[in-house]
């Protein structure tokens, strides 16, 4: 059994076993019980009625949350001619074609936290799935990381875009934002992330879709939060 620090126990007594709270009482308690000298991040987690053996259970996508992340995203755009030159004016980190792509393999070079690649891009790009697959970089339309209109991709990254995807279980996990951000900014995201969840609920799902909720921060404890997002 892992063993928890003095604190984190100390504030997992705040926290009563099986509640459901508001998602106002959740934020603020997720504030209280951080346990990092850091400004932690605060996660979401969703439970999902979904069988994700079915292709269009697996679901996939990316937020743009109205308060942003509190987090500096580095941008890698890979892209030729006028696209180029539209993701750097839009303010993208690193701009470039072969040249990363030969960085990236021969250098094993990571100094980004999130690529995107127009269309014509993706087949120099293919060779280096095997590489970029298991980090969470490689791109894809689902995501808006493959696109023509790389200015507005971008933005949207810098503004406070998070990518979400269902494990094998149905489950969603993302970020929300950091427990710095006030109480009305971390409840703004969290509409934002379960408003996005619920309006993508796939068809041929029967009954509940959404089966719980919760949200802690960077090593913090867990909190129910009601789901009263779809009503």
């Amino acid at each position: 059994m892992k063993k928890r620090s003095k604190k984190y126990s100390e504030n997992a007594t705040k926290i009563e076993r099986g509640k459901l709270y508001t998602k106002e009482e959740a934020v603020k308690l997720v504030k209280e019980t951080s346990t990092c000298k850091f400004d932690a991040s605060v996660e979401i987690a969703v439970r999902l009625n979904l069988d994700t053996k079915k292709a269009d259970q697996q679901l996939r996508g990316a937020i743009v949350l109205p308060k942003g992340t509190g987090k500096e995203t580095r941008v890698l755009v890979i892209a030729k001619g006028d696209q180029a030159k539209k993701a750097e004016a839009a303010g993208a980190d690193y701009v470039g074609d072969v040249n990363l792509l030969e960085k990236i393999e021969k250098e094993n070079w990571f100094e980004f936290d999130t690529m995107i690649a127009t269309p014509d891009m993706m087949p120099l790009l293919g060779k280096l799935g095997r590489i970029l697959g298991p980090k969470g970089l490689m791109p894809n339309p689902k995501t808006g990381t493959v696109t023509t209109n790389v200015e507005e991709a971008v933005k949207q990254v810098k503004a406070g875009r998070v990518e979400y995807r269902t494990d094998s279980f149905g489950n969603i996990h993302g970020v929300i934002g950091k427990v710095s951000f006030t109480e009305e900014d971390l409840i703004a995201n969290l509409d934002a992330f379960m408003s996005t969840i619920i309006r993508i609920r796939p068809a041929t799902v029967k009954g509940e879709y959404v089966k719980n909720i919760s949200i802690s921060s960077t090593m913090g404890p867990g909190i129910k939060v009601m789901n009263n997002f779809d009503k």
